[in-house]
């Protein structure tokens, strides 16, 4: 956290937070960090049952992911800034993982025991550049503070992978809701795959994907996702006076906007752009 513009570590008792030399401040007054300085961040496509059942989409055989450039990292009760234009601005609340200690090649039964620690996380997605990232998702998932994360670190002993539940709301309404059972690749089985190609270093967050249900949200709107064991993190999206305008690919409603953005079903949305109706 900030704290008179000094970067510190404490660890939340109550209603204060105790920092690492012993001070105390009051919880409510705190000025949250993202609670990582990762060398990467690698988060992985549709992983939820619940989420494919939604978009009628097929299985996959095995998990494929994407990147996030640490500049992505937002801290609890910080904004998410929304540019002027965008309308498919999406939450997806995640369960993070943060590696303690190198991985290479470890078999999927020792992979946990590598975590250094956990925290709840929104995969924040502008969809208005969905047509332009081929699946890669740089433009989607990559701009600046679309990974609130936080509020802060759980340790790996203090919190099972296997057993949790995670809630997604949005000015108090619950919108996304599942359980570990309605992964179809458990956090284990995403580690293992990735280190096996990847060297994981201490520091760095893995995301596990999102269930079902996740919209738009809107300037204003206050978003929290809660996993149990892990606490609440919250972020209010705030317009932003910026023009994305300028070289390279533009904003654009197209049929992939409609059917990730909103979960309209393919057929529908390639009509709805075709035609230039948007809800």
């Amino acid at each position: 956290m900030d704290v008179g513009g000094e970067e510190r570590w404490g660890a939340i008792v109550g209603d204060e937070i105790v920092l690492s030399d012993g001070a105390r401040i009051q919880e409510a007054t705190a000025h949250y960090l993202a609670p990582a300085s990762p060398s990467k961040i690698i988060a992985v496509h549709l992983t939820y049952q619940s989420r494919i059942t939604e978009y009628a989409a097929r299985t996959p055989p095995e998990p494929s992911y994407f990147m996030k450039p640490p500049t992505t990292l937002n801290g609890h009760r910080q904004p998410v800034r929304m540019a002027k234009g965008a309308r498919f601005l999406n939450y997806e609340g995640e369960l993070a993982v943060l590696i303690g200690t190198q991985m290479k090649g470890v078999p999927v039964e020792d992979v946990l025991g590598h975590v250094g620690a956990y925290a709840c996380a929104n995969d924040v997605g502008m969809h208005d550049f969905r047509h332009a990232d081929r699946g890669a998702m740089l433009r989607v998932k990559g701009q600046d503070g679309f990974l609130p994360l936080g509020p802060e670190l759980v340790p790996a002993d203090q919190f099972d992978p296997t057993v949790f539940t995670l809630r997604t709301y949005v000015n108090g309404e619950v919108v996304q809701e599942a359980t570990a059972d309605d992964l179809i690749f458990p956090v284990a089985y995403q580690l293992a795959d990735l280190c096996r190609l990847i060297t994981l270093e201490p520091g760095d967050v893995v995301l596990t994907g999102t269930p079902a249900n996740s919209r738009p949200m809107r300037p204003g709107d206050v978003i929290e996702v809660e996993i149990s064991g892990l606490g609440r993190i919250t972020n209010t999206i705030e317009e932003w006076d910026v023009d994305l305008a300028g070289p390279g690919e533009q904003m654009q409603v197209s049929a992939q906007t409609l059917h990730v953005a909103l979960a309209i079903p393919e057929d529908e949305a390639e009509r709805m752009a075709a035609e230039g109706v948007t809800p």
